[in-house]
């Protein structure tokens, strides 16, 4: 797996059912290009051609996974596709979509999330005879399905059954031999939602997918909600369970493209909303404000308008690196950094500078990049952080490292800006996060903040 010091999404889902003679595998395709930033670790799709499936998944980005040769095999008028972020060293048959073949046909599931109860489930399964291929969350789902949908009329009847069983996050895409199902958790914790193009209909994890298939946005798929396509109908189904709606903050903060807009809301505008409140928390005295391409670009420009400050690009990024692999030692760390950015000298000569990033999981990164922008002449940087500082796990689907790794929880704000040589730091307040332009009547999730899960996890119990 590739170092990172950053937090990391688990998945981006989509479907596409079709009806006006579109070129499934195709469309998924172009959809999951502008999903990558999602996952880069695995990627698939499996489309349906009358019960018939076909199915082209690996390890790697969509365009080292699929080709000309091997779409054209994907036919079929429905189709799921799915871009993966593994967590450590995992299998190749953790790739999604998974397939499954049962009684009743076959299912075809994308999930992106993290069930917080999946061990009891797990092994709840396994007493009963449950043989399982990988370590995932979605073939315990798979399982969960196949078994309800022996008891009901319906594999949406089956799939509210299985809502009812799941605790945690899940946003999912379920293709059976003739329907596709979009389903959200009843807190609502990732995002999805529904797209048209023509009479044909589109499931994905955010609206820049939409964008990059020339679909139109319809809405937001809701917390708690199963949105079944059958043909050219369309059906609302809703579980019964009350939740307070709980986005991930942080789809807002790094996830999410700055074009996508989630639960209504630009999470462009968010960003830049952050960036003007985090000047007016933290100001400094400098000559340009920068960010750390890509995820604090947005906000360096807000910290500008907030601050008064010219806004200026002291980073450029080699956007042609592709994966690299895990760096042990500092030195190989540093040059990974320096492959992937490089500092601008005649940008950041002789000024103060003012860094803006999203957040600081270990803190080398910054360090690193510090230390890069000082060897180029700049005489000062300060260091601002778009979010709180990282104190809790995530059990939602965030790759964020324990608690022993969070520098945060290892050291002061003080501690922390010595240690990646920052000349001053500052993170956004915790109590700004309200004013950032999130909807009051939706909720976020902000656990890793505050320790204040919406959903107690099983590690937790």
């Amino acid at each position: 797996m590739e170092f990172s010091d950053k937090a990391h999404e688990e998945c981006g889902v989509l479907g596409f059912y079709d009806i006006d003679g579109y070129n499934v595998a195709l469309e998924l395709y172009h959809g999951l290009y502008a999903l990558q930033h999602r996952g880069q670790e695995s990627a698939g799709i499996v489309t349906n051609d009358d019960s018939r499936l076909h199915q082209v998944k690996d390890c790697g980005l969509v365009s080292e996974v699929f080709n000309e040769h091997n779409l054209s095999t994907l036919v079929g008028n429905i189709g799921v596709g799915h871009v993966r972020y593994a967590r450590g060293s995992e299998p190749r048959e953790n790739a999604q979509p998974l397939v499954s073949r049962y009684r009743k046909g076959s299912l075809t599931l994308a999930h992106n999330g993290s069930i917080t109860n999946v061990k009891k489930l797990r092994a709840e399964l396994e007493d009963g005879g449950a043989i399982f291929q990988s370590t995932n969350d979605t073939e315990v789902i798979m399982h969960l399905i196949a078994i309800e949908r022996t008891k009901t009329h319906s594999v949406e009847d089956a799939m509210l059954r299985v809502m009812g069983k799941l605790e945690g996050a899940y946003s999912m895409v379920l293709m059976s031999p003739r329907k596709l199902m979009g389903i959200r958790d009843p807190h609502g914790f990732r995002p999805l939602c529904l797209g048209k193009k023509g009479n044909s209909y589109i499931i994905a994890s955010e609206s820049c997918a939409l964008d990059t298939m020339h679909a139109k946005f319809i809405r937001d798929i809701e917390p708690g909600e199963i949105v079944l396509i059958e043909g050219n109908k369309l059906t609302s189904l809703r579980i019964a369970e009350k939740c307070k709606p709980s986005l991930c903050v942080f789809e807002y903060v790094y996830f999410a493209r700055p074009d996508s807009i989630i639960d209504g809301v630009s999470v462009y505008d968010t960003r830049i909303k952050t960036g003007e409140l985090l000047a007016k928390a933290a100001p400094v005295k400098a000559d340009m404000v920068m960010g750390v391409p890509d995820s604090g670009l947005n906000f360096a420009q807000g910290y500008a308008i907030g601050s008064g400050i010219p806004y200026g690009e002291g980073l450029i990024r080699n956007r042609y690196t592709g994966r690299t692999f895990i760096k042990h030692t500092q030195a190989e760390r540093e040059s990974a950094v320096n492959i992937k950015l490089n500092a601008l000298p005649s940008a950041v000569k002789g000024k103060r500078i003012v860094m803006v990033d999203d957040s600081i999981v270990r803190g080398t990164t910054c360090a690193n990049i510090i230390k890069m922008l000082k060897d180029r002449g700049a005489l000062e940087v300060h260091l601002r952080i778009a979010s709180p500082p990282f104190l809790w796990p995530c059990y939602y689907g965030t790759d964020i490292p324990s608690k022993k790794e969070l520098a945060a929880c290892k050291y002061t704000v003080e501690q922390i800006r010595e240690n990646v040589g920052a000349d001053s730091l500052a993170y956004l307040p915790l109590e700004a996060i309200k004013d950032i332009g999130i909807r009051s009547d939706f909720g976020y999730c902000s656990a890793c903040f505050t320790g204040d899960y919406p959903v107690k996890p099983e590690e937790e119990k």
